[in-house]
């Protein structure tokens, strides 16, 4: 028989777990705290299996309906709801550690065993820190558009070259993904060109020996003057 939401209301707490059933294998839980929840049972390959559908009153009757309707439509595709549950709490798992930012770090500790100095290492970490806005996001279900927006911020602050140094190295990390199976494509591949070009300023070339020598005495870290002899052998370049 049909349950109808007065009587759901109506349902009081007990010292033991019972049930009332709604149709087509829907039916609540009273617990002896009082919390009501909505469950479905049904038959997969043979075995007698039961899914939760949420709390009520947060999950009304007509929402619960509606919910046991699509778990006998997964049914009828040959879906079992409650294995596509745990395989959905797997994966959620699984990427909450395969995020952008743990396989940049795990990236950069590869570097490290393969001897790299202290210096790259700290410029490593550094252009992680202003690739923030990716850390947290699994790796694979990064796309272009999510990777441009983390560089447009940086340059927005004037930095170009910076956001053309974290584009490069974002790529090696979602490589190093790829390689290890976490991520499907680097999408820093479909970036050429997306970011501002910095400007190179061009000094003109010395062709005067004798400015070539001045400069050469401005620059050295000593402040005694060059021998006449040091002068004259190079004068004559």
């Amino acid at each position: 028989m049909a349950l109808k939401d007065l009587q759901i209301r109506a349902l009081k707490a007990i010292d033991r777990i019972y049930k009332k059933a709604d149709e087509g294998g829907l039916y609540i839980e009273v617990h002896p705290s009082g919390s009501k929840l909505w469950r479905v049972k049904y038959i997969h390959l043979g075995k007698d299996k039961r899914l939760a559908l949420g709390r009520y009153p947060e999950i009304g009757l007509a929402k619960a309906r509606q919910k046991r309707d699509e778990v006998k439509q997964k049914l009828r595709d040959g879906i079992d709801p409650l294995l596509e549950r745990k395989r959905a709490k797997l994966l959620a798992v699984y990427n909450a550690a395969n995020t952008f930012g743990e396989v940049a770090l795990e990236y950069i500790a590869k570097t490290v065993a393969e001897g790299r100095a202290d210096t790259t290492t700290a410029k490593a970490h550094w252009l992680l820190e202003q690739l923030a806005p990716l850390t947290g996001h699994p790796i694979a279900d990064l796309k272009p558009i999510d990777v441009l927006a983390a560089l447009k911020r940086i340059e927005a602050k004037g930095k170009y070259e910076t956001a053309r140094r974290c584009r490069s190295f974002a790529g090696r990390v979602f490589r190093y993904g790829v390689a290890t199976a976490r991520a499907e494509t680097d999408p820093t591949a479909f970036l050429r060109g997306a970011l501002i070009t910095p400007k190179t300023t061009h000094h003109a070339a010395i062709i005067d020996p004798r400015r070539w020598v001045s400069c050469c005495v401005r620059s050295t870290p000593t402040p005694a003057k060059p021998s006449l002899g040091w002068q004259r052998k190079y004068l004559r370049m």
